[in-house]
Order: structure tokens, then sequence, then C-alpha cells
């Protein structure tokens, strides 16, 4: 399965590092692949995840989910 989020305030390498740690956290998730042009990051993962779950990774990372685009 694979869903792209928006991601808001993500603006150097570091902050895709971080984001894609905290994702890469969640049971399930395969790959993490964070664009950080668009803000676009795209998740491919073994099943659903809720949009809550990526929420709170986001949250985590210090940045903020604007939703799935």
């Amino acid at each position: 399965m694979e869903t792209v989020y928006v991601v808001k305030g993500m603006t150097c390498g570091h902050c895709a590092g971080s984001v894609t740690q905290e994702i890469s956290a969640l049971p399930g998730v395969e790959n993490v692949d964070v664009a950080l042009e668009t803000g676009k990051v795209t998740v491919r993962s073994e099943a659903a995840l809720t949009e809550e779950q990526v929420r709170e990774a986001v949250d985590e990372a210090g940045y903020e989910l604007v939703g799935v685009a």
C-alpha cells in the first residue's frame, strides 16, 4: 500500500531525516520517501496506516501533517 502525505515545515535534509525516522518506526512501514521541494512524504506499508498514526509520528519529529495528498 502506498500513501502520499503533505507535511509542513520541512526545509532541509535533517528535517527529512527526522520525519523518515519517526514514520519508519510505525508498524508495517516498508519505505518512506520525502520530497522537500513539495513537502510530500510517500509511505509504503504492508497495510493501511491511519492518518492519526502518521500525524503522531510527524508531530514527534516536530512538523505538521497537513493531510493526504
